[in-house]
């Protein structure tokens, strides 16, 4: 019987560099989107899902991510001393069981494939979904879930994609393809952030992925890529070598860079648009600004 998808690990290690000096003291994770952090809104895709283990894989200065998934005993304490019966969901309702969590660090900053493989221990021998916080998709059915309906589909690795303009492959992992369906692409190769010229489509991967566990020997094997780290695509890039099925899925939903000031800026409005308490509210401030 195929396993089933149980675990999901969150590379939260990185510096966060491009939101500096916001990101100084606090992890780019923890900044917010509306009301809610970006690593909550992972953290709920992932349960919805049916994620049952949360895995962080942390750096230094990233103790708030561990106190926002732990209970603040004085603040829920004062707010039942103020029947704020509703603050009190908003902080309780969305947190995982005792023992779901679990922290691994991430010693030397050496990129996303590093990240993955520091939670090897914590995974085992089974399937596994990764989540980066930084891209934030808005979907009336959750990106995991889609994604894990589609791995049920074909027990095959599976990585989001959406189309980018050509000349951003550069940023990206992008896909070499064998078929495609309109959903399901089956996957022949992955580069790494090749250039416009030489890139073999322009989908791309973003920040989702449900992988199978022969990953992390490739990792482990892997010297240092592009930018003298560990790439997570050069791993996928050996597993389709090996003949491990592997596809990309098309998702329905509108993903935001949330790793870039604008696409950060763009989740705001689109997300308070979604909330019928500020859509109005966010819509007259809109019009003043035409």
């Amino acid at each position: 019987m195929a396993m089933r998808v149980r675990k999901a690990v969150f590379p939260v290690g990185g510096l966060g560099t491009r939101f500096l000096p916001a990101t100084k003291a606090m992890p780019k994770e923890m900044l917010p989107v509306v009301d809610k952090p970006l690593i909550q809104y992972a953290v709920e895709e992932a349960q919805a899902a049916g994620i049952e283990e949360f895995i962080f894989v942390t750096g230094r200065s990233k103790t708030a991510i561990e106190d926002h998934f732990d209970h603040s005993f004085e603040l829920e304490s004062t707010l039942r001393e103020r029947n704020k019966n509703i603050e009190i969901k908003a902080i309780k309702s969305w947190m995982p069981e005792p023992g779901q969590v679990a922290y691994t660090r991430q010693q030397t900053p050496l990129g996303l494939g590093h990240a993955v493989l520091c939670a090897r221990n914590l995974i085992g021998n089974e399937p596994f979904a990764v989540l980066l916080a930084d891209d934030l998709v808005l979907a009336k059915t959750p990106c995991l879930k889609q994604m894990i309906d589609a791995y049920d589909e074909t027990q095959a690795n599976v990585v989001a994609i959406e189309n980018v303009p050509r000349e951003h492959t550069n940023r990206y992992g992008v896909l070499d393809i064998e078929s495609d369906d309109g959903r399901l692409v089956k996957v022949k190769g992955v580069v790494e952030k090749p250039e416009p010229a030489k890139a073999p489509s322009t989908l791309s991967i973003i920040g989702r992925y449900v992988l199978q566990p022969e990953v992390f020997d490739h990792l482990a094997s892997l010297g240092r890529g592009a930018g003298g780290e560990i790439q997570l695509t050069d791993a996928l890039a050996k597993l389709i070598a090996a003949k491990h099925p592997f596809f990309g899925l098309r998702f329905e939903g509108i993903r935001f860079d949330c790793g870039d000031k604008a696409g950060f800026f763009e989740a705001n409005l689109a997300f308070a648009l979604e909330r019928p308490d500020m859509a109005d509210a966010v819509r007259h401030i809109l019009s003043k600004y035409k």
